[in-house]
């Protein structure tokens, strides 16, 4: 829990903290937007990942689509970019919140959700890819790794046992979306940072809106070690 919540600072603070706010959600989304699955697929293979399978600019579909070792650097583009995009909420944040520095900590924490939220618009919805990428779930489980420890021990756990006991990626998934809001009131107990969280959740959830769907019909498809032919 963090000694003092974002509803106790915010009256100190709304007036300065609408730029940095404002740096950090184009920083974040522009982070997003480096889609590893798409630049790997439509720049190295000139193939591009979204024209196959279920047409998601996601790792799932990259490694059913194409397989092989290039899954790895997708891996790494969207682990580093979630990663840079935390680290740039977390310096900006430093340096805004002189003069509070007794609200350091939720103010570092609001700032890695604010960051956390706008990388995953930008993977979800990139500008330069026609507002057409992927589910965020890798960029999302890296973020949740940044956030907290306790946080990532539920949403990645959660989402490691359904995987290995069901074969089903969307279902793990959608247990680390739905959970996400939980874990984090769980750790902070603030309200606006909850919110975000929500937020990060619900666009999971959305982004999987088919795969519930097929989950539910029995016609989601299972992971499988080898890509389809």
């Amino acid at each position: 829990m963090l000694g003092m919540t974002w509803a106790d600072f915010a009256p100190y603070a709304w007036s300065c903290m609408i730029l940095p706010l404002l740096i950090v959600a184009v920083i974040a989304y522009f982070c997003g937007c480096f889609n590893g699955a798409v630049i790997v697929s439509k720049y190295i293979l000139h193939d591009d990942v979204r024209t196959h399978g279920s047409g998601n600019a996601g790792l799932t579909n990259f490694h059913r689509t194409f397989g092989g070792p290039l899954t790895l650097m997708v891996i790494l583009c969207d682990v580093l970019k979630a990663i840079i995009a935390v680290w740039v909420g977390i310096m900006i944040a430093r340096n805004w919140q002189e003069g509070f520095w007794r609200q350091e900590a939720v103010v570092t924490v609001f700032a890695k959700y604010w960051a956390a939220l706008f990388c995953l618009l930008g993977h979800m919805f990139p500008c330069m890819f026609h507002f057409k990428g992927g589910k965020g779930i890798l960029s999302g489980g890296t973020i949740a790794i940044m956030m907290d420890w306790r946080i990532a021990l539920v949403v990645w756990g959660g989402f490691l046992v359904l995987v290995v006991l069901t074969r089903y990626v969307s279902l793990g998934s959608c247990f680390a979306g739905a959970s996400f809001p939980f874990a984090t009131w769980f750790v902070y107990q603030d309200a606006a940072i909850t919110v975000l969280a929500v937020i990060i959740g619900g666009l999971i959830l959305y982004m999987h809106r088919g795969n519930i769907h097929r989950l539910l019909t029995g016609t989601e498809n299972k992971l499988s070690l080898h890509k389809k032919k």
